[in-house]
């Protein structure tokens, strides 16, 4: 069975843990990179890439290329939606960043090219393959709780005037999709629905209070109301006073879950234990690494084997249903299932 020879596209921060998880796994490697910045590209290509690695400025141009199996998308939120589109449509299997669109029209229209299409679409919501979150996910799927009664998340971060500022699309509307809401906390807002399961209706309120050069939200509070019953509460900024570690509560009749970085407690009745990560070296920023190396990989393992990707269009499009919901709430409530505009 012959190596998958994939691709990236965008070559920024974030690449780099794509880069590595690509070069880690015996069944792939790197046969070309993508950016709009020659030399970044190049660069990227000669420091992670295989003998023969090709460096782009056009993505349509490598998709051309039918050596290329697999294309990783780390480009700028607005850009998700076509890049995927047209890599699926090229025949490629393709794992995006999140968040999967900035919009549902984009995400839905996704979601209907895959279908048509032979091809794998991920995207990338790695929280969900930590250890704890996994423990937790058994624990809630087995009852061991109870009734689930609710949630509560604190999503805590810092980003400084510079991350804004380093590029063209961080802070805006129209292609980062929104603030810390998008960018930041749907990874808890996806581990809490992942628990807590369907939405019913959604009441929030975004603020800008502490980046006054960027468009999007820098503060935002929700109330979840789920179809279970069980209601959840999310707290979400990047300007707190440094990174915090995100901390995400799941309360049921039987017993609590609290979740805290990669660590969790579990307290069920007079039993009680804490989960956490085996240490493994990673690359980046301390919450990238481990768990994307464990979804690329579980991601390419479906390639294989022709079984679609767990975490696919129509579920990816879960946590950004909740993040639009907020957006569009402003104090109002907001009935599920939403509607494109």
């Amino acid at each position: 069975m012959h190596q998958l020879k994939t691709a990236i596209i965008g070559c920024g921060g974030v690449a780099r843990v794509h880069a590595h998880a690509i070069n880690d796994n015996t069944d792939a490697h790197l046969l070309a990179t993508v950016d709009i910045i020659e030399e970044r590209a190049k660069r990227y290509a000669q420091k992670y890439g295989k003998e023969g690695c090709k460096a782009y400025t056009d993505y349509k141009e490598m998709l051309k290329d039918p050596e290329i199996d697999v294309v990783h998308v780390c480009a700028p939120h607005y850009l998700h939606a076509p890049m995927v589109i047209d890599s699926l449509n090229a025949g490629k299997h393709v794992i995006t960043e999140k968040p999967i669109a900035i919009s549902l029209k984009q995400a839905e229209e996704m979601i209907a090219v895959s279908k048509k299409s032979d091809r794998n679409f991920g995207v990338i919501l790695q929280n969900r393959y930590n250890k704890a979150s996994i423990e937790a996910k058994k624990l809630i799927d087995e009852g061991k709780l109870g009734k689930i009664l609710g949630a509560r998340a604190f999503v805590t971060w810092y980003r400084t005037k510079e991350y804004y500022l380093e590029s063209n699309w961080k802070g805006t509307w129209d292609k980062e999709g929104g603030g810390v809401l998008i960018d930041q906390a749907i990874h808890t807002i996806d581990l809490m629905q992942w628990y807590l399961g369907d939405v019913d209706w959604v009441q929030g309120s975004i603020h800008n209070r502490f980046h006054p050069y960027i468009e999007v939200e820098d503060v935002a509070e929700a109330l979840i109301q789920f179809k279970s019953g069980a209601r959840g509460v999310l707290f979400a900024t990047n300007y707190y006073t440094h990174d915090a570690d995100i901390i995400l509560e799941i309360h049921g009749e039987k017993g609590t879950i609290f979740i805290e970085k990669d660590k969790a407690r579990i307290e069920i009745g007079d039993e009680s234990y804490t989960v956490t990560e085996n240490s493994r070296e990673t690359v980046g920023k301390s919450y990238w690494g481990i768990s994307h190396y464990d979804q690329i990989g579980h991601f390419y393992d479906d390639v294989r084997s022709g079984k679609q990707h767990w975490i696919g269009g129509e579920e990816a499009k879960k946590p950004l249903d909740i993040v639009l919901a907020i957006y569009q709430s402003q104090g109002k409530k907001v009935q599920f299932p939403l509607k494109a505009e």
